[in-house]
Order: C-alpha cells, then sequence, then structure tokens
C-alpha cells in the first residue's frame, strides 16, 4: 500500500512538473494591428515583432496585420481576443468610449475594455522647406509653392495650420502626391513640402541629404492654436539642423483589452522597454520615445502593463490606474 501511495505520489509530482514547466516556456502569440504596408508605422510592427521574439528568447511571437488605419483598429477591439494588440491614438479610444465622432451611433461596451500597455514613436508634423527659399518661418510661406499631398494626416493637419496661421488661399498648393515631393523639391518644382511621420522621418532625412532643407519651428501660440501636443525635434536629428525644432505631435499608443490575461500584458510591456534601445539603434525612430510620453495616455492602463510600470519606478497617473 506505501508503495502503491509512493508511486502515485511521484507521479502526481512528475505531472505537476511537466505543468509547470509548460507554464514557462508557454509561447504567447500575438496580433499586432497597425497600418498599411509600406508606412512607417507598418514598418515599426515589423521592428516590434522581432523585438518581442528577440527579448523573449522565443516566447511571444507577435504576428504583424494590414491595416487600413486606427478608427478600423478601435472597431475590432468589439470583437477580437486576448491576443489583440493595436495602435491609435489615445483621442479616438476617447471618442469610441463616448461615442461621438466618427463612433457616433457605433458605441460598444467593448470599447470600455480598451487599455493602453506602451506609448510608440508620435506622428510628427514637419514643414519642410528648401534652404536657398528665403522662408524663415511661417508667413514666409505666402505666395510660394507647397506641396500638402492628398488625403493624409498630414495633407489634412497642414490645411488646418495654414488656415489658423492666416495662410488660407495666400500659398500655392502643388497637386502632386507626397511621394514625389523630395524629387520635386530638388528639381526647384516647389519650395517645400509638409509631411507627419515619426521622426526622424525617411523623406526629411532624404530631402536634407539631396538639397539641404529647413524644418519650421511653431511659437507657442501657434502651438497652442493647433490643440495638438508640443513635441521637440532635438538639434542634429537631420543634416544642417543647428537647433531644435519646435512642432506638433499627434501621439501614438499600443493597446489591448482586459481580455488580454495580466501575465502577458506585463511581459510584452517590460519586453517593449527592456528592447527600444536595441530597436532605436535599427531605427532611430525610437529613440523619440521615453517615460515622458506616458504623460499622453490619457485612458486606463492594462494591469498587467502597471505592474511592469511600478516595478520600473515609472510614475502614473490616478487615471491611469
Amino acid at each position: 500500500m506505501n508503495a502503491i501511495v509512493k508511486r502515485a505520489g511521484l507521479t502526481a509530482l512528475f505531472l505537476a512538473a511537466c505543468g509547470f514547466a509548460g507554464t514557462v516556456n508557454a509561447e504567447s502569440r500575438v496580433t499586432y494591428k497597425s497600418a498599411k504596408p509600406g508606412t512607417s508605422y507598418y514598418q515599426m510592427g515589423v521592428q516590434l515583432a522581432e523585438a518581442m521574439k528577440q527579448g523573449s528568447g522565443g516566447d511571444i511571437i507577435v504576428t504583424v496585420e494590414e491595416s487600413q488605419g486606427s478608427v478600423q483598429n478601435v472597431m475590432e477591439a468589439r470583437n477580437r481576443g486576448g491576443d489583440y494588440v493595436f495602435t491609435t491614438p489615445p483621442a479616438l479610444v476617447g471618442l469610441a468610449q463616448d461615442g461621438k465622432a466618427m463612433f457616433e451611433g457605433k458605441h460598444d461596451p467593448k470599447f470600455d475594455e480598451i487599455r493602453a500597455l506602451f506609448p510608440i514613436p508620435s506622428l510628427t508634423m514637419h514643414f519642410v522647406v528648401r534652404d536657398d527659399s528665403g522662408i524663415e518661418d511661417f508667413a514666409g510661406l505666402e505666395g510660394k509653392k507647397i506641396l500638402l499631398g492628398k488625403g493624409s494626416f498630414g495633407a489634412k493637419e497642414g490645411e488646418k495650420y495654414l488656415k489658423l496661421f492666416g495662410l488660407e488661399g495666400k500659398v500655392d498648393l502643388a497637386d502632386a502626391e507626397l511621394s514625389n515631393a523630395v524629387p520635386a523639391l530638388k528639381n526647384r518644382q516647389i519650395d517645400g513640402f509638409v509631411t507627419a511621420s515619426s521622426y526622424p522621418a525617411p523623406n526629411v532625412i532624404e530631402a536634407a541629404a539631396a538639397t539641404g532643407v529647413k524644418v519650421l519651428s511653431l511659437d507657442e501660440d501657434q502651438v497652442a492654436q493647433t490643440k495638438r501636443t508640443k513635441l521637440v525635434i532635438p538639434a542634429g536629428t537631420y543634416a544642417g539642423q543647428g537647433e531644435d525644432i519646435t512642432t506638433t505631435s499627434l501621439p501614438v499608443v499600443a493597446y489591448t483589452t482586459t481580455a488580454m490575461d495580466d501575465d502577458t500584458a506585463y511581459e510584452l510591456t517590460k519586453t517593449y522597454w527592456s528592447q527600444k534601445e536595441d530597436m532605436g539603434a535599427a531605427a532611430a525612430w525610437w529613440d523619440g520615445v521615453d517615460g515622458d510620453l506616458m504623460a499622453n495616455i490619457t485612458g486606463k492602463i492594462h494591469p498587467g502593463a502597471i505592474r511592469y510600470y511600478e516595478e520600473a519606478g515609472m510614475p502614473l497617473t490616478e487615471a491611469q490606474k
């Protein structure tokens, strides 16, 4: 009888050990939905997926999924599971939860379950002009030919700023796609262009190298008029940039929902911050992310991510908890 009990006990211990090992080495699979292929944010998703795999020793596998934009990302939170991570500006989450603007008549209780994980590079406004254009500030855009592009956030935001700063109808707007901006600038077909991208923006880097450019700064009053988040692009970010550039940004954050378990949210957040320096070595836009961007998260943070931030000593507001 004792021998039988002993064998049963050993078997139970063995099974428990196997179960424990399975838990420790369990592979977490996550779907990351961000942006359209070919965009900087899609590329960030690819980099983040590689960093998660590297930083977790293969325990976190992220699949990057094509997206048509932030609104779609938020809408899909209604029917996706605990493996869903998506990116969007915090303001859109607030609109979804309140059933306002593009979410009017589409409110769903699932929107109230959306929780933040970590900030990613912000969408940053760049007003780029040729060095030899004679343009020193926004007033200098009057009578100049500027390419805004079509349909993008940067184009809509650029048009809004021209109106706010008294330049509506006073700037010659080029009828061309943003993809043509650098060649057009180089060939002196335009005096400047407007683009919104995480900094350093690839097309601004190219323009600075090809022809020499100046990125215009906004003063404090102009920043306030835009009602966007102030952002400073450090001196030396672009070739020939001797001073900091004050501009505006649209914060972007990675979110999930309460359907994700706390341990997975914790590991995702911890791995993200531990790999950020290495990601920055490969792509400089990650260097624009630091603890200060946590203030841009206006809603609640996932409990698993909160555990990491408390361990790391990163302060959170009561509204975020």
